[in-house]
């Protein structure tokens, strides 16, 4: 099903997170709650989600490696997270200039954040911006202008010269990269894996972190203390065994890091939840993850210990608000996901949308 835009529309059913039945009309793509004569009526019943967000992936670069080298590839990822609910995206990291689809009225809004920042030889060829520590400031001021309000850093990485995962950058300098991309009006998230690089980036004012699966007890305190994010993108951390594998005929002690923080990673994401950490839900889809696979995470949190509709908020309402999207209520951009049963009873009707509306338009 699909309805033009401009198209006044009515909805009724049970809007989360508040849980009151309600009916819902959209106008000039933004909801109301004044009733629109002559909206055409395109859902009745369910169950009436935000629109989900993907808070971790990477519009462009294509599964098994190497990046889009035409938009179309681009667009269909995008349409894959569409399909799946998923009606925003913050991109963390693209080789691929995808600011034309934002055009694109069948696509999910993009927040961007430039391309990775990595030190030179230290992270997967050709996906970043590989720089020395001198050049760091100067380049997160360039990334931070380029993307929505956020600047991707790589935190740490394997030194083949340790044989296994080290920071990438002196503390001093990742203090004045993030004062930089702050002053520039930008957040800052950095991907880490382990856990020496993380007191740096939290003790400078980082505003996320991804992955995570490094954090101490004392680190999710500091990060509770501050406000700190978490994107843990376990549908991704599933691969540690598998990188643990490669590498470790070449370098056992990275193997072995690996799939002890794999072991971890689980208990990591319910110890920041508990102490209260925001934790949001990303999929690191690109590479070596499928687009649209946003529910498998909301149920991987889950099953790491947050309460279901934690998990869901983590995904949907609170995603939202962290990024500066409105849900469901008066003058917000009208972007929402019907179900048939409550999602947060239920999170595998996340796999199965009902209807989804994005900026006023009905696109399935």
């Amino acid at each position: 099903m699909s309805a033009p835009a401009g198209v006044a529309l009515h909805l009724s059913g049970v809007v989360l997170p508040e849980g009151e039945h309600r009916d819902v009309w959209v106008r000039e793509g933004r909801f109301t709650f004044e009733p629109v004569p002559g909206a055409e009526t395109v859902s009745r019943g369910g169950w009436l989600l935000p629109g989900l967000v993907d808070a971790h992936c990477h519009v462009g670069i294509l599964r098994g490696g190497g990046h889009a080298e035409d938009l179309s590839q681009a667009r269909a990822q995008a349409l894959a997270e569409r399909e799946a609910g998923v009606l925003a995206l913050r991109d963390c990291g693209s080789p691929v200039d995808t600011r034309s689809l934002d055009d694109d009225p069948d696509l999910p809004t993009i927040i961007r954040a430039g391309r990775h920042i990595a030190r030179t030889r230290r992270y997967i060829p050709g996906l970043g911006i590989e720089v020395e520590p001198e050049d760091l400031v100067e380049q997160t001021r360039v990334q931070a202008r380029r993307g929505d309000g956020w600047v991707k850093l790589v935190g740490d990485w394997i030194d083949r010269s340790v044989g296994d995962l080290a920071p990438e950058w002196p503390a001093d300098t990742v203090a004045a990269a993030i004062a930089a991309a702050h002053d520039e009006g930008a957040r800052v998230t950095a991907h880490t894996f382990g856990t020496d690089a993380l007191p740096a980036l939290i003790e400078a004012g980082i505003d996320c972190i991804e992955h995570g699966t490094g954090l101490t007890e004392e680190l999710i305190g500091e990060m509770a203390r501050r406000g700190t994010a978490v994107v843990p993108t376990l549908v991704n951390v599933e691969n540690f065994p598998g990188f643990a594998s490669a590498g470790e005929s070449k370098f056992p002690g990275y193997a072995s890091t690996m799939r002890r923080l794999y072991a971890n990673s689980g208990a990591v994401v319910r110890a920041a939840y508990e102490a209260g950490v925001p934790v949001f839900a990303g999929t690191d889809a690109g590479g070596g993850i499928d687009h649209g696979v946003i529910a498998d995470e909301i149920r991987a949190l889950s099953a790491a210990g947050i309460p279901a509709e934690a998990a869901l908020a983590a995904g949907s309402w609170k995603a939202r608000e962290w990024l500066g999207l409105r849900g469901i209520e008066e003058g917000a951009q009208a972007d929402v996901v019907v179900y048939e049963t409550d999602p947060r009873n239920d999170l595998d009707a996340l796999r199965r949308p009902r209807r989804t509306i994005l900026r006023g338009r009905v696109v399935g």
